[in-house]
């Protein structure tokens, strides 16, 4: 169920990624000192499952989110959990700002798989974009690369599962609602984590559950964000943005957990920046062959 193409319309609905992410990324830090990531999980899909039962009944209720393509929502859902355990488990090991700034090798993969398995097109501009992105993230973690620990590995293939996730969710856009989308993720990662959270429930405080409920409707909604972005532009153009998350991310560690901020972050936030905006430049149209 593809938009008429717009990157504006894409930019607004990823600036809605960025900031319900940025606010996960803060409860996940506060939430895993006490909680197990299954806990975490399973409480988020909970929460995101009530949140849009009235979205599904205002939009015509189960119909809406009805779908002939079971096995690829089965597929996309599996590894995108998979992938966000590891994200929350990073999350214990390194900073906030390392865990998004790895994350974000992401983009080198999802252009990758959606050039060779969604055909679609890499221009100068898309690859400029990615460079310097890559290049800003690489200035952001310098002064933490002189030594590799499990979390920088398990944020690192956490990044390749978000890529391959993100890549099947283009591919659903074409036939699927941003409802459905949703839908399908938060019932499919809810099934999967219900015995582990069994076996390793403890009964949260108020406070933490006041941190759950700010992941589960961050979860939730940022998913929705993200999938209506896709409907509007191709993956190369929509994960750039994102590269926006990492200082952002950095700020708010500094800010809240006494991280590390200094000139490598600001120039790589810079670089980043200049990526975005080379990778909204408008694709001149291909000439029309000659009858």
């Amino acid at each position: 169920m593809s938009a008429t193409p717009s990157k504006t319309m894409a930019a607004l609905w990823m600036a809605g990624w960025l900031s319900l992410m940025l606010v996960m990324a803060v409860a996940g830090r506060e939430t895993t000192r006490d909680l197990s990531v299954f806990q975490i999980m399973e409480v988020r899909s909970l929460i995101g499952f009530t949140l849009l039962l009235p979205i599904i009944y205002r939009a015509g209720g189960f119909k809406a989110i009805k779908t002939k393509r079971l096995p690829q929502h089965l597929a996309r859902n599996g590894v995108h959990y998979f992938a966000q355990l590891g994200w929350f488990y990073a999350l214990t090991l390194i900073g906030i700002g390392q865990v998004v700034a790895i994350e974000f090798t992401m983009p080198i993969w999802t252009a990758l798989l959606a050039a060779t398995f969604l055909s679609e097109r890499m221009t100068s501009w898309k690859i400029a974009a990615v460079v310097l992105g890559i290049v800003g993230v690489v200035m952001i973690v310098r002064p933490a690369t002189g030594e590799i620990n499990p979390g920088q590995l398990i944020a690192l293939g956490a990044a390749i599962g978000f890529s391959i996730s993100m890549a099947l969710a283009k591919s659903l856009t074409r036939t699927e609602s941003a409802l459905s989308i949703l839908f399908w993720m938060i019932v499919v990662q809810m099934v999967m984590g219900l015995l582990p959270t069994l076996y390793v429930w403890t009964w949260p405080s108020a406070t933490l559950w006041g941190w759950l409920f700010v992941i589960g409707v961050c979860g939730t909604f940022s998913h929705y964000c993200l999938a209506s972005a896709l409907r509007y532009a191709d993956a190369t153009i929509v994960v750039p943005m994102d590269f926006l998350r990492v200082p952002l991310t950095a700020t708010a560690g500094w800010l809240l957990y006494s991280e590390r901020l200094d000139a490598w972050t600001v120039l790589g936030a810079a670089l980043i920046l200049f990526g975005n905006l080379l990778n909204l430049k408008p694709i001149a149209p291909v000439p029309a062959r000659a009858q």
